[in-house]
C-alpha cells in the first residue's frame, strides 16, 4: 500500500469519527451569535434611517452625470428602469419641488 494511499484512508476515517456534536454546535453558535447580530444590525439600520435626513439635493446640471446617448427602451426614454422622481434627477432637474 503507498503512503498516499494510507494517509487517505486516514484522513477519511477521521473526518467520519468527529462529528457527533456538529449539528449541536451549530445549532448553538446560530441562536447565540448570528441571531443577536442579525438584531443588532437591524436596530443599527433602523436608527440611521431614522436620522437621515429625507430633504431633496439641489440639483447641479453638472455636464457630466445623466449623459443620455440613446433613449432607454422603455416609457419615455428618459426614465431610468427603477427611476424614483424624489431622488434621481432627469437631466433638466427633478420631476416636482416637494415630497
Amino acid at each position: 500500500m503507498s503512503a498516499a494511499l494510507a494517509a487517505r484512508r486516514v484522513l477519511a476515517a477521521a473526518s467520519h469519527s468527529g462529528n457527533e456534536g456538529g449539528a449541536k454546535t451549530w445549532k448553538i453558535l446560530t441562536i447565540v451569535l448570528a441571531l443577536p447580530g442579525v438584531s443588532v444590525c437591524m436596530a443599527n439600520a433602523y436608527m440611521k434611517a431614522q436620522a437621515h435626513s429625507h430633504d431633496q439635493l439641489e440639483f447641479v446640471p453638472y455636464s457630466h452625470l445623466r449623459i443620455r446617448t440613446k433613449k432607454f427602451p422603455w416609457g419615455d426614454g428618459n426614465h431610468s428602469l427603477f427611476h424614483n422622481p424624489h431622488t434621481n434627477p432627469l437631466p433638466d432637474g427633478y420631476e416636482s419641488s416637494h415630497h
